[in-house]
């Protein structure tokens, strides 16, 4: 049995509005955090943070995924090992601390807890929609998310990771956050034997360009993002029996 969630001090005050038009919580002083391996019981949440960010970047015409596809992605039956199929590490935050991790062989990641301290109050404003469900501890909710998993090269004899996102609920933002999540993936590839963390970086978004300037990540000007994709990438299967005929 879990011991009981410690009680916070005066620094730490949580503000609940339990009326029906605004349950939220406001954290001050002290925030923690827990980063985790997700689990199929985290499904629905992933599917909101994935649609979230296709909002930030006004992309949701683009989202096609449903809670059934993300769950054949995600949660196969006979995964690839860990860390090598997509993988999602959830970021949750509290107002009381986490219960110290065990090392859980049957999920290969043990849990990374830390503790900020917040220089403004912090609201969560959707309680009962990114409560956690991973365990009992009820005050524990979605905060982000990071998505990856192995990539490969003819330049190297092992694989990397392909960092594909990076996303937090707007209440969880400009904290060091960011910091925590996309350093815990670079910790998994380092003691993992991966040789690199490569991804797209949005040119556009200069916070976002230096956050990973500072983070350690080299940019390499002469190379371009290229996609083949829709009606384009279509045509190859179209014309897959005609562009074998023409071959021969």
């Amino acid at each position: 049995m879990a011991p009981a969630p410690q009680q916070p001090t005066p620094s730490e005050t949580i503000i609940t509005d339990a009326s029906s038009e605004n349950n939220n919580v406001t954290i001050t002083g002290k925030i923690y955090t827990r980063v985790r391996l997700a689990t199929k019981s985290d499904l629905s949440h992933i599917y909101q943070l994935f649609y979230q960010i296709h909002v930030y970047h006004n992309y949701t015409h683009l989202y096609k995924a449903t809670e059934s596809s993300l769950a054949n992605l995600l949660f196969k039956e006979n995964p690839l090992p860990l860390f090598y199929g997509p993988s999602v590490l959830l970021l949750e935050v509290s107002p009381t601390p986490f219960n110290e991790p065990k090392n859980t062989t049957d999920e290969g990641f043990k849990p990374v807890l830390t503790t900020f301290d917040l220089k403004f109050p912090v609201v969560e404003g959707q309680v009962e929609e990114f409560r956690s469900k991973y365990d009992d501890k009820s005050d524990a909710y979605i905060a982000g998310y990071a998505f990856f998993y192995a990539n490969y090269s003819c330049f190297n004899d092992k694989p990397g990771f392909y960092f594909e996102s990076l996303y937090f609920r707007e209440s969880y933002r400009k904290l060091g956050m960011g910091k925590l999540l996309f350093g815990t993936v670079s910790s998994i590839a380092a003691n993992n034997g991966f040789v690199s963390v490569d991804g797209i970086i949005a040119v556009w978004n200069k916070k976002s360009y230096d956050f990973y300037i500072n983070m350690g990540v080299e940019v390499f000007d002469e190379f371009r993002y290229g996609k083949l994709h829709g009606e384009n990438l279509q045509k190859y299967a179209d014309n897959k029996g005609k562009m074998e005929e023409e071959s021969c």
